[in-house]
């Protein structure tokens, strides 16, 4: 796991990428890609071509044993993009058993083996699809077909606002009313929770005042309250700070975390990631909940961790250990970027530690 900026959610944040090919073309494709995207993706190699099964030259490229729905079932799992070098039809027989909704599937492209074309055809917007394409399509010069007529007529997608603002959607059958309006030519409304708000030169949206007077199109709000809206968008505003024993596994930790933040009456869509020390950054039973969850996990040096500012929980012998008095509640601190607060000390159990920390959290309708 890489060391992360403080506050920042990168747009391909941890994102892995799976390229399945299924001939000698295909699989030559996948090598030129591969290096063309290593330094910004960490990006693994696969084939169904029988000749990656008798050579042994493609040492970075595994021969997939399994058939190619069990290799998309496994891959899913494990929050991956993957990228077809073959037909829609493979890719979508191969993925359709694994779905579960537009705001939790993995992101899924296809490029024919002359890479002239690269399709997202699933979870364009939430999982970055579309993004991704476009930026493959970039470094190898091919063409992406992008179907999703948000980005085709180049209106507001309010799901891919949502996502670029680390905002969670409460009820997602509202995505289809707002897009509609919006293509249909209708201006919507946004009302955004106030302090929260900056300027909007969005063309065919209208910012109201919050609270809302009456119906909206999209309330913005970290609010508990009930609003007559299509679409209610939360913040992840907290940030889980984590410290714990070498080996400790998923399920100890899920247990840990679950009956911590329930405690302090928040849920999993309100967290917008995990942070610990730098040490902790290979920590299988941390990676493995964030990658279930879909949570970002962010580390830090002990150095870095020192120069948070804030009344925190020393320990002289965590110091010893890792070069800096406490983990976890520096950690969350930081990972909030600035303004963030310590809502929730130290709490520790069977060789683990959590703190909770609150950041300031602000909308904007810039791509960047």
């Amino acid at each position: 796991m890489e060391e992360r900026k403080d506050g920042v959610l990168p747009e391909r944040r941890d994102m892995k990428l799976s390229i399945i090919s299924f001939t000698e073309n295909g699989k030559q494709l996948s090598e030129s890609i591969v290096k063309l995207l290593e330094r910004e993706l960490e990006v693994r190699l696969y084939t169904k071509c029988e000749a990656g099964r008798k050579e042994e030259l493609y040492s970075d490229i595994l021969f997939v044993k399994t058939s190619v729905e069990d290799w998309a079932k496994e891959r899913m799992q494990e929050q991956n993009a993957l990228l077809f070098i073959g037909a829609c039809g493979i890719a979508v027989r191969a993925v359709a058993p694994h779905l579960t909704d537009k705001l939790h599937d993995a992101p899924v492209l296809v490029m024919d083996e002359k890479g002239k074309y690269v399709i997202p055809i699933l979870s364009g917007h939430m999982g970055g699809a579309n993004d991704l394409a476009n930026h493959i399509a970039e470094k190898t010069g091919a063409e992406p077909v992008i179907t999703t007529a948000t980005d085709l007529n180049k209106k507001f997608a309010v799901d891919l606002f949502a996502k670029r603002n680390s905002l969670y959607i409460a009820n997602k059958d509202g995505i289809v009313k707002v897009s509609s309006k919006i293509l249909a030519g209708k201006e919507i409304t946004i009302c955004i929770e106030t302090g929260h708000e900056i300027t909007c030169e969005e063309t065919g949206v209208q910012i109201v005042p919050y609270p809302p007077a009456g119906f909206v199109d999209v309330v913005v709000t970290s609010k508990h309250a009930v609003f007559d809206t299509s679409i209610l968008l939360k913040p992840r505003e907290y940030v889980i700070g984590i410290g714990c024993k070498r080996g400790k596994n998923v399920n100890e930790i899920d247990k840990f975390i679950s009956k911590t933040i329930k405690k302090k009456g928040i849920c999993l869509m309100q967290i917008f990631a995990l942070s610990s020390i730098s040490q902790k950054q290979n920590e299988q039973g941390i990676i493995e909940w964030c990658r279930t969850e879909g949570i970002p996990f962010f580390t830090y040096t002990a150095e870095e961790l020192q120069e948070v500012t804030g009344t925190f929980t020393k320990s002289v012998f965590v110091k010893n250990q890792v070069g800096v008095d406490n983990v976890c509640e520096r950690a969350a601190v930081k990972a909030c970027g600035e303004d963030g607060k310590l809502i929730l000390p130290k709490v520790a159990e069977n060789g683990m530690t959590i703190a909770v920390a609150k950041r300031e959290w602000k909308v904007c309708f810039d791509e960047e």
